[in-house]
């Protein structure tokens, strides 16, 4: 095997991905989902009154049988979170390399994984620590079981992955944060494959509780239109949703050299913060705004040469208006005429997922050419004036730039660029 060497800039590629939420098991199955307008979410009601939401996007069909690929061994000390990371990236793996031999293929040192979560395992956490309270006893896995890393852990022992570890919490920006931080390696020359992006689990009842006792999360009771609406007059918050949603990258020349199907190449990431509030976004948008134009620079892009943004689009009523004033700030009057939408009307929000799996939208979209609606949006709010594409999908487009945004609690806020490979 070559060793590697840095030799300044490279270009990275995308060459697999992979994915599971409630829309479904497979990249496949979601974006079926979302081209047959299906949504993921659905009314689901605690046993504790002081929960008011009652939409969530969760997985209700995960069982022992979709862990069967993955060693007993690793698999029974992991958390929820860290056993959806493995389905997606065995179907990301199984999706660049096939039947290849990993170790024929690159040096373990050279591959390496950054698997980013919000909340990790805080609801195996919580549930170890009330079954302890109870009976004065729990499982023996509880430390590593809480571990924020458990996923990228397991990810790096399961496929032997022995270079760049890292496992970024960043609240909703979290997996394209991932993904960036990913580029960046391969990019320097420190890595020449690298997994990338998030996963996550929360529906332990305290944890729903303290997401929603914040106002947060939809207070929409019985339609689910209303639930999830983003960029509507009638937005009221966002819908948890669970699972994960991870990249494969690689060094452009390398994935080039063992005949890989190149699937987009990563052009431009950046990631600024608001240093303004733990919830809400920063009046000044500057943060967004410098997010915006330091992607476009690296790409060495023009606003009007950007095909489809994947938007952040919670259904929020801060985020929503703020993320359209901070686009518009960003990219002036050619924001007007660019596609944008919410894909979150479809699968919830992931939290550290979100950014992730949004990349993969971008990429399906690319190549179907594409650009899938945004659902629900049956009247916008007048503060959110851009192009939503509302109600249906627009198909025979050209895309060939997409923009991701991702924007979390904390202030976190960041994007990636794709370019589609002609």
């Amino acid at each position: 095997m070559e060793k590697l060497v840095n030799s300044g800039s490279r270009r990275v590629a995308v060459t697999g991905y992979g994915a599971i939420c409630s829309l479904g098991h497979g990249v496949d199955a979601i974006w079926d989902g979302i081209m047959n307008y299906r949504i993921g979410y659905r009314k689901h009601c605690f046993d504790d009154p002081n929960i008011h939401a009652r939409y969530f996007g969760f997985i209700d069909d995960f069982g022992r049988e979709s862990m069967r690929p993955f060693s007993k061994n690793i698999s029974k000390m992991l958390p929820l979170f860290a056993k959806y990371s493995l389905v997606a990236t065995h179907e990301a793996i199984q999706m660049a390399f096939g039947d290849v031999s990993l170790d024929e293929c690159v040096s373990p040192f050279d591959r390496g994984v950054i698997l980013g979560t919000g909340w990790g395992g805080l609801d195996t956490a919580n549930s170890n620590n009330n079954e302890y309270r109870e009976h004065g006893i729990s499982t023996s896995f509880a430390t590593v079981m809480s571990m924020c890393n458990a996923a990228t852990a397991s990810i790096t022992m399961n496929w032997n992955f022995r270079g760049i570890q890292n496992s970024p919490v960043a609240a909703c920006a979290t997996g394209t944060i991932a993904i960036g931080e990913a580029y960046e390696a391969i990019k320097s020359g420190r890595a020449k494959v690298m997994i990338a992006g998030g996963s996550e689990s929360l529906k332990e009842q305290f944890n729903v509780w303290s997401v929603d006792v914040i106002q947060a999360l939809s207070k929409e009771q019985e339609d689910p239109r209303r639930a999830c609406c983003p960029f509507s007059k009638g937005r009221c918050g966002f819908v948890l949703s669970e699972g994960a949603a991870v990249l494969c990258l690689e060094d452009y020349d390398f994935a080039l050299a063992r005949g890989a199907n190149i699937l987009g190449e990563v052009t431009g990431y950046a990631n600024y913060s608001d240093a303004y509030d733990m919830t809400a976004p920063a009046e000044d948008m500057q943060a967004r705004v410098r997010v915006i134009r330091e992607v476009c620079s690296q790409a060495a892009l023009k606003p009007e040469q950007i095909d489809y943004v994947n938007l952040h689009g919670t259904s929020t009523p801060l985020n929503d208006v703020n993320e359209t004033n901070s686009i518009k700030m960003a990219l002036g009057d050619a924001a007007y005429g660019i596609p944008m939408s919410s894909t979150k009307s479809y699968t919830g929000h992931l939290i550290g997922a979100a950014g992730s799996l949004e990349a993969v939208f971008c990429l399906k979209a690319m190549a179907e050419g594409i650009v899938p609606a945004t659902l629900h949006l049956d009247a916008a709010d007048p503060a959110c004036d851009l192009n939503y594409v509302p109600h249906e999908h627009l198909r025979g487009q050209t895309l060939n730039n997409v923009l991701n945004l991702s924007f979390g609690f904390g202030g976190a806020n960041a994007g990636i660029m794709i370019r589609k490979v002609n």
